[in-house]
């Protein structure tokens, strides 16, 4: 008998050695991946990663981005070893979104929203690249930017972070509701709004008295409204459920229905919860209103 019990025992402790060596190597948990995936949908990762345009993999990159500095094309980010990100450390990956610098030392230019992803929260960025990680690998290299001399030069954006870049990551506001802090986190670090809903200057930095009041040169040199509670010109005469309707199928308040990029990042605020949309709607609702130029909003666009 005792000698059958150390051959249970032996074939058990084998199974779970078999088991652990079957295991992938740093595999992440299945929360930290969903999780993940949720906080991705957040930052609308797909839509700035996919070239749907050429029938592209999901976030093999290569999609165009036209600015008045030249075309950008987003990098592959799937966890292919040799055009993605595949060997990137936990610290690279948190150094990217952090500091806006690649593994390699160099800056990312800011087309690349570090200036908001800075912000992101270490736990959050983690499960961000656990999820990125568990995805399939995309064999697809990365297209070199077309940029104009002298705005190519990735050493000069050295001094464009001393001017224009404040690192996070994100703090709570005291005082606040929980509703509000939430809010403030999804617009202004995940979901990056302020990326494309505020006027840059001729460098191409955002203008932070001008905070999410709409520009005339957003992404492709189209037009982004004024998202402040402006009664005039931004969304001021919006409920917070006007605006979580927006977020959840892109219907206005006037029995429109947005449409170019704003569409496509309703199809990743759709995926959010109703608690999160009732948050980004609680904190646009409590910004100070800015006047625009622009129409109230631009429909279909």
């Amino acid at each position: 008998m005792p000698q059958d019990l150390s051959r249970k025992a032996a074939v058990r402790a084998f199974a779970a050695a078999a088991l652990l060596l079957a295991a992938p190597v740093g595999a992440a948990e299945p929360d930290t991946v969903a999780r993940g995936a949720y906080l991705a949908s957040a930052a609308d990762c797909v839509a700035c990663h996919t070239d749907r345009e050429h029938g592209g993999q999901p976030f093999a990159g290569g999609r165009a981005l036209a600015t008045p500095f030249g075309t950008f094309y987003s990098p592959n980010i799937t966890p292919d070893p040799a055009t993605g990100i595949g060997r990137w450390s936990e610290a690279q990956f948190l150094r990217a979104l952090r500091h806006g610098v690649r593994p390699d030392g160099a800056n990312y230019f800011p087309v690349f929203p570090y200036p908001s992803f800075t912000k992101i929260v270490d736990a959050d960025a983690r499960a961000i690249k656990a999820y990125l990680f568990s995805l399939p690998a995309v064999r697809h290299s990365n297209r070199p930017h077309d940029v104009s001399f002298p705005f190519s030069w990735r050493f000069l954006q050295t001094g464009w972070k001393l001017l224009f870049f404040d690192r996070g990551p994100f703090q709570p506001s005291p005082g606040r509701t929980d509703a509000y802090n939430r809010g403030a986190y999804l617009v202004t670090a995940l979901a990056h709004c302020g990326e494309c809903h505020t006027p840059r200057n001729l460098l191409g930095a955002t203008e932070p008295t001008r905070f999410l009041a709409g520009t005339a040169h957003g992404p492709d040199g189209k037009a982004v409204p004024n998202i402040t509670p402006d009664r005039k010109t931004g969304i001021g005469n919006w409920s917070e459920d006007d605006i979580v309707g927006v977020l959840t199928d892109g219907h206005t308040p006037d029995f429109d229905f947005v449409g170019g990029a704003m569409g496509e990042v309703v199809k990743s605020t759709a995926r959010l919860t109703d608690a999160d949309r009732h948050a980004i709607a609680v904190y646009l609702k409590s910004l100070p209103p800015i006047r625009s130029s622009l129409p109230r909003w631009q429909k279909k666009g």
